[in-house]
């Protein structure tokens, strides 16, 4: 069974390889205990074109130490990785493989670096003991195992924070090595370093072609559109076609880095990577003329699909939390039977369903083939002709064009009554919102504050007929365990108080809605 721990660390190098300056003198530090030296054995594994390298996801496997086993890790912030492991074992677990299938997908994963380390061990302890932080000096001896083989040696100096510590005590070691002449790695981990040092290249050339080197070589999802309307050198956007592309890239990868907080159940993971899948399907519609419907159409149908595969979990995620907060505001006298308990087991039952469901979409096959059919359309876009023309005329227009079809459905809705057929109106309203808020936000990059300004909007209506509907979605289900309460033999009463209290909700969201549509239309910048 694999777990996860937050590892916050920071890397150093020094010209006297196993030299450590008197650390007793790091404020709060009362203490340095020696803890003796670790062989430790590690064995790194990734594709052929080394997606999880390009990711800064590493995979290993490691004897020696008191954690030997498999460790996959991801990063979360510069010196900051989530480290998972699993105990040791001859062949990969299945539950690491498959946090990194989003990367790796049909590709094999295989041995690629050895990295073998003598680790001597130091612990910084405060008055009473306590951990504060663990500084290792490793002298690490890196062979490649493939491309004809390359071998590297050196030494650094490691210091990982003490589970649960205050990253600011790693400011004040920093600060004492930096007096001795000690300095920030120029590698973010081991293995970036292992790569560049060990590559065949790298270890004919010189050292300046080797520090070049140490950022691990993209793969071909990250590499710039090929298109005669590239991005500056700094991966500024400069046409209509370059924005576009920027954004629909940044969604693809957030397709893929959210998919193993989605596997591991991590609260909102499920919301975010929804989001990322319309905001695509939404871009694919909104700059048709940007891209090619042809090409981009067939992908829509799929993302159409995996958002409401998505939804089954978010949707129900919402109104548990919408509910449970509802009845939590319920004055005791109005709580009749066992509603906490019988919405707690519907949530729990929902949710255990559709994230077993969620996980076997994620491993499908057609999710991955989505996954690599973004990939061919970042690498060859299906460019139109207003992809290669200025940025603010095409992306304003694409907004203006869906805000027009919003403003069309808004006024619909406020015209119909109350009731089913304007909960619809409302719902579709919504949607629009949301493409034209998607297509700002791509926007603004090119347009700055007006586009900013239109997303703000976008938001705050989204917000509005979002919780309609969502009153809408908790009246039914409030409906649906009312009758299975009363077929128990159970008090219905209190369903129907939350039933009216959703009721409230929805006229005061209805009635606020001709002002604030007003006041968004006015100042809408397209």
């Amino acid at each position: 069974m694999a777990d996860t721990k937050r590892e916050i660390e920071r890397k150093y190098e020094s010209d006297d390889d196993a030299a450590l300056p008197d650390l007793t003198r790091v404020p709060g530090v009362a203490s340095v205990r020696g803890r003796g030296v670790t062989h430790l054995d590690a064995t790194y594994h990734d594709t052929a074109d080394q997606r999880l390298a390009a990711s800064s996801v590493t995979l290993r496997r490691r004897t020696g130490g008191a954690d030997a086993g498999w460790h996959l890790k991801f990063p979360v912030a510069p010196g900051v990785r989530d480290e998972i492991r699993a105990p040791l074992s001859d062949t990969l677990p299945d539950e690491l493989a498959a946090l990194v299938r989003s990367r790796v997908r049909a590709r094999e994963l295989r041995p690629v670096v050895r990295l073998r380390s003598d680790r001597d061990v130091r612990h910084l302890l405060d008055d009473q003991d306590r951990l504060l932080a663990e500084v290792s000096v490793d002298t690490v001896h890196a062979e490649r195992l493939t491309g004809g083989g390359g071998e590297a040696r050196w030494t650094e100096i490691e210091v990982e924070l003490a589970d649960d510590g205050d990253p600011a005590f790693l400011d004040k070691v920093e600060k004492r090595l930096t007096k001795a002449g000690v300095r920030p790695s120029s590698s973010s981990s081991k293995l970036a370093r292992a790569l560049a040092e060990t590559e065949p290249a790298a270890a004919a050339g010189s050292s300046a072609h080797q520090a070049a080197a140490r950022t691990p070589p993209a793969t071909a999802p990250e590499a710039a559109p090929r298109h005669k309307h590239r991005p500056r050198p700094d991966g500024t956007p400069v046409t209509a076609g370059d924005h576009v592309l920027a954004y629909v890239r940044a969604q693809r990868d957030a397709l893929v880095e959210l998919d193993p907080a989605v596997r591991q159940d991590v609260p909102d993971a499920v919301h975010r990577m929804r989001v990322a899948t319309r905001r695509l399907r939404s871009t694919f519609r909104s700059f048709r003329a940007v891209l090619d419907r042809a090409a981009t159409d067939p992908v829509a149908a799929d993302l159409k699909w995996l958002a409401a595969e998505l939804g089954k979990d978010r949707d129900q995620e919402v109104l548990a939390e919408r509910l449970t907060q509802a009845l939590g505001r319920l004055p005791a006298d109005q709580v009749t039977g066992p509603v906490a308990e019988r919405l707690a087991a519907w949530s729990e039952a929902r949710h255990k369903g559709a994230h077993h469901e969620l996980v076997a979409i994620l491993d499908s096959r057609r999710h991955l083939a989505l996954l690599d059919t973004l990939d061919a359309l970042l690498e060859g876009p299906p460019l139109r002709k207003k992809a290669a023309a200025r940025p603010d005329k095409v992306l304003a227009k694409a907004a203006a064009k869906d805000f027009g079809k919003l403003a069309g459905l808004v006024e619909h809705a406020l015209e119909l009554p109350p009731g089913t057929e304007r909960d619809t109106a409302l719902h579709e309203a919504r949607k629009k919102t949301k493409r034209t808020r998607y297509a700002a936000e791509a926007a603004v990059p090119a347009l700055g504050e007006p586009a900013e300004e239109a997303v703000r909007d976008m938001k705050a209506l989204q917000g509005l007929l979002g919780d309609h509907q969502d009153s809408v979605m908790a009246r039914r289900t409030l409906r649906e365990l009312a009758a299975v309460a009363h077929a128990a033999g159970e008090s219905d009463f209190t369903y129907g108080v939350l039933h009216a209290g959703e009721a409230h909700r929805a006229r005061v969201a209805e009635e606020a809605l001709p002002e604030a549509w007003s006041s968004i239309s006015r100042a809408f910048p397209f």
